[in-house]
C-alpha cells in the first residue's frame, strides 16, 4: 500500500489491517517525531494531519489511509531558498516562547496549533485553549504554548500581507 507522508511517497506491507499508523511511522519510516504517549487517542502525543485535520497516529489503522495526505511534524517546515529548512511559524513560536521542558508532547501540540491556524488564521485566546484543550503537557506549559500559538498567528498574517 502507498501512503503519502510529508509529500513523498512511501510503500508499506499491507500484511495488518488493524496496524495503526503511529508505528508505521516509528518503527518502519524512521519518522520519530511522532511519540507515543498513552496509546488510547486521550493525550495527543501522537497527533499528525490526515487530509489537514488533526488526527490521532495511535488510533489511526493505516489500512483507512490510501489516497490520504499524511503529514507529520518532520513534514511542518519547508525548504528555504538556500536548501535548509525554514521552520513553521508554529514551530519557531514554541522556540521562541521556550515552550518545551521535557518535550514529550511538543510535536503533537504543534501538529495541532498547526491545524488550528489552518483551519482559524486568527484565533482567539479561548478559541486556542478550546483547541488545544485534548493534547496533555505533563509539564504544565499551557500558558506558554497558548502564548505560542497566538505568536504563530500573528507571524502567519505577517508574512502572508499582501
Amino acid at each position: 500500500m502507498k501512503l503519502t507522508i510529508n509529500d513523498r511517497e512511501y510503500e508499506v506491507p499491507e500484511e495488518n489491517p488493524h496496524r495503526v499508523l503511529l508505528w508505521v511511522l516509528r518503527d518502519e519510516l524512521g519518522l520519530v517525531g511522532t511519540r507515543f504517549g498513552c496509546g488510547a487517542g486521550i493525550c495527543g502525543a501522537c497527533t499528525i494531519h490526515v487530509n489537514g485535520v488533526a488526527t490521532r497516529a495511535c488510533l489511526t489503522p493505516v489500512s483507512t489511509l490510501a489516497g490520504a495526505s499524511i503529514r507529520t511534524v518532520e513534514g511542518l517546515s519547508t525548504p528555504g531558498p538556500d536548501g535548509k529548512p525554514q521552520l513553521h511559524p508554529v514551530q519557531r513560536a514554541f522556540l521562541d516562547v521556550q515552550v518545551p521542558q521535557c518535550g514529550w508532547c511538543m510535536s503533537g501540540q504543534m501538529m495541532s496549533a498547526a491545524a488550528l491556524l489552518e483551519r482559524n488564521p486568527s484565533p482567539t485566546p479561548d478559541q486556542v485553549v478550546e483547541a488545544m484543550q485534548n493534547n496533555y503537557c505533563r509539564c504544565g506549559t499551557y500558558c506558554r504554548i497558548k502564548k505560542a500559538v497566538l505568536s504563530a498567528a500573528q507571524q502567519l498574517a505577517q508574512e502572508t500581507k499582501p
